[in-house]
């Protein structure tokens, strides 16, 4: 959805492109902050309940949701449909705590990445066919056509998920001044609630607007969407293969390392791609930042399994999902209006700088610490 979404908005009755960046990122950003407020709730009764369940629930919301997306007559009508989307979501907390909690330690980095793969396959090929879709059904079209993949979805949940290791001791009720006595290290969780926050900033701030980034790259203005999906494409292709094999490193080698080494690539990466002067040379960019991307969030829920009990593994990931969120909504929110009022170049800019930083703070606060989960060398 995010490469055609300036698109839509722009079907939709908003026009120029300082206001049609400023509306992608508040419609791109308007889930984050209900899925932030909502996760830990949904976490919660994860934990009492069982993840399978919140998993069912998610995926038939969002195929509804998706729909009704489709038959909106004005941005504040899309806005208000994110914002429920949000609300009813909590899915990838339900299948990382679902995948975590079922997998043995040593193999959690490539059980992460795995499901990362699917994550990001789906997040960043998706925009590729949801290109294809809008120039082949038209912008209400392809909402309709993905709320009917998201159905088939939970149909597949529904016949082929199955939670095996859920027990009674789970579903006991844990009051929040209970959960932080059950992690063995606080000041580790704590950080990597953190950085996950700075990471989805820094990536988010300008995935609402690269389409805008691509018209002005463009000399050509046909195709635009089918283009824009394509960049997209690249960093997730990158993603699918690299994922599983950081996974593995970081199981040998440990997930600090390769997340200190994710986050200063990826803040290299960034920066260049501040001065490109067509769209292929951004794609190439994207494609070798989705081999870093692969890296971030597979190591720091790798981190927070070997650092959480499964009690409350649920409400821990659904922490992080908030924090996660609220750095999507800032990061999608502050790239629109800093484009705005600068450039577009200059969000780029301050990705990579704000990524090397964040790098630099996790070598002080987490790679230097030599405790840092129980059974990690």
């Amino acid at each position: 959805m995010a490469p055609v979404l300036p698109l839509y908005i722009e079907h939709l009755g908003i026009n120029g492109a300082a206001a049609i960046a400023q509306w992608s990122g508040i419609v791109y950003g308007s889930n984050f902050i209900s899925l932030a407020i909502f996760s830990p709730i949904w976490g919660s009764l994860a934990d009492r309940y069982g993840r399978r369940p919140m998993i069912l629930r998610a995926s038939l919301w969002l195929s509804i949701l998706m729909v009704c997306m489709g038959f909106v007559h004005d941005v504040y009508q899309l806005t208000g449909l994110r914002i429920l989307q949000g609300a009813l979501s909590g899915f990838q907390a339900a299948a990382i705590t679902l995948v975590a909690t079922q997998t043995p330690k040593e193999q959690s980095g490539w059980a992460l990445g795995i499901l990362f793969s699917g994550q990001v396959g789906g997040t960043l090929l998706g925009p590729f066919f949801g290109g294809y879709l809008s120039e082949v059904v038209g912008f209400r079209g392809q909402f309709i056509a993905i709320g009917i993949m998201c159905f088939i979805a939970f149909l597949a949940s529904l016949v082929f998920i199955k939670e095996k290791s859920f027990t009674k001791v789970q579903q006991k009720a844990i009051k929040f001044q209970e959960v932080w006595g059950h992690l063995p290290n606080h000041n580790v969780t704590v950080c990597l609630f953190i950085t996950t926050f700075i990471m989805q900033l820094a990536l988010m701030s300008i995935q609402p607007i690269i389409t805008v980034y691509i018209v002005e790259l463009s000399s050509d203005s046909s195709h635009i969407a089918l283009v824009s999906g394509a960049v997209f494409a690249a960093s997730g292709l990158a993603s699918i293969f690299s994922a599983p094999k950081l996974g593995k490193i970081s199981d040998r080698i440990g997930a600090q390392k390769v997340l200190l080494a994710a986050l200063f690539v990826a803040g290299i990466t960034f920066i260049p791609q501040a001065f490109v002067s067509s769209p292929w040379e951004l794609g190439v960019l994207r494609f070798l930042l989705g081999i870093v991307i692969a890296g971030l969030l597979p190591s720091i829920n790798s981190l927070i399994k070997k650092n959480t009990p499964d009690i409350i593994a649920g409400r821990i990931y659904g922490y992080n999902q908030t924090a996660q969120y609220l750095g999507m909504f800032s990061g999608s929110l502050l790239g629109g209006q800093m484009a705005a009022v600068y450039s577009i170049r200059f969000v780029l800019l301050f990705t990579g700088a704000l990524l090397l930083m964040n790098a630099l703070w996790v070598y002080i606060t987490v790679y230097k610490e030599k405790n840092i989960v129980r059974d990690e060398q």
